[in-house]
């Protein structure tokens, strides 16, 4: 099964994955930002940017899952808001660099082989001063994996961030928040459970 079958497949159900409340982290470090053009990459049913879309964010968001759109828009619909939302992967998408204010990156896991490259890229697209904010799962959540079947995150170790590979992948950027954490999630029915999570926060020097 190709990742786009395997998230259709999950998106399809009636239900929100993992629900329509943003991710605790990514709400936090919005509220502290003044509104301008976000780009929510890999972004799922859209929890996220339709809760910046609300705070008044220009908001583009792209995900290689049609199904993941539907639901996007369906809920921008209900939040009587709009948001740019593309499927396709970011090569295919070709964005313009140095255009957004922000990426928030949410549970954006990639294959360890392209992790860099997509990282980097999306680098790119910030314009100076421009923040870069990250949620994921770190190293540690396999074994919050073991203990609970809903404790969410890729299966494959390879693809959990640590703080030196996200330094590495960020290197271009002044980091301004880079930790660990163990968290229970409470997000839909995907990520339930006791977790251990990277945060990370960083800004394009002018």
């Amino acid at each position: 099964m190709s990742q786009s079958e395997f998230w259709n497949q999950r998106y399809a159900l009636p239900e929100y994955a993992y629900g329509i409340e943003p991710n605790v982290f990514i709400q936090q470090q919005l509220d502290l930002l003044t509104p301008g053009k976000i780009l929510f990459p890999a972004e799922g049913e859209g929890r996220n940017a339709i809760y910046a879309a609300v705070k008044g964010w220009e908001v583009t968001a792209f995900d290689i899952s049609r199904e993941a759109q539907k639901k996007a828009l369906q809920l921008a619909t209900q939040q009587q808001v709009s948001i740019e939302y593309l499927v396709g992967t970011l090569d295919e998408l070709a964005m313009a660099n140095h255009y957004f204010d922000a990426i928030g990156l949410c549970f954006a896991h990639m294959p360890a082989e392209h992790r860099t490259a997509w990282h980097r890229g999306l680098v790119k697209l910030l314009k100076p001063g421009g923040v870069m904010m990250l949620q994921g799962f770190s190293k540690g959540h396999t074994a919050y994996q073991q203990l609970s079947p809903k404790a969410g995150g890729p299966k494959d170790e390879s693809m959990l961030f640590s703080q030196e590979e996200l330094q590495l992948d960020f290197e271009s950027l002044q980091i301004d928040l880079l930790q660990e954490e163990i968290r229970f999630l409470q997000e839909g029915a995907f990520h339930q459970g006791e977790s251990a999570l990277i945060n990370l926060v960083a800004h394009k020097p002018h």
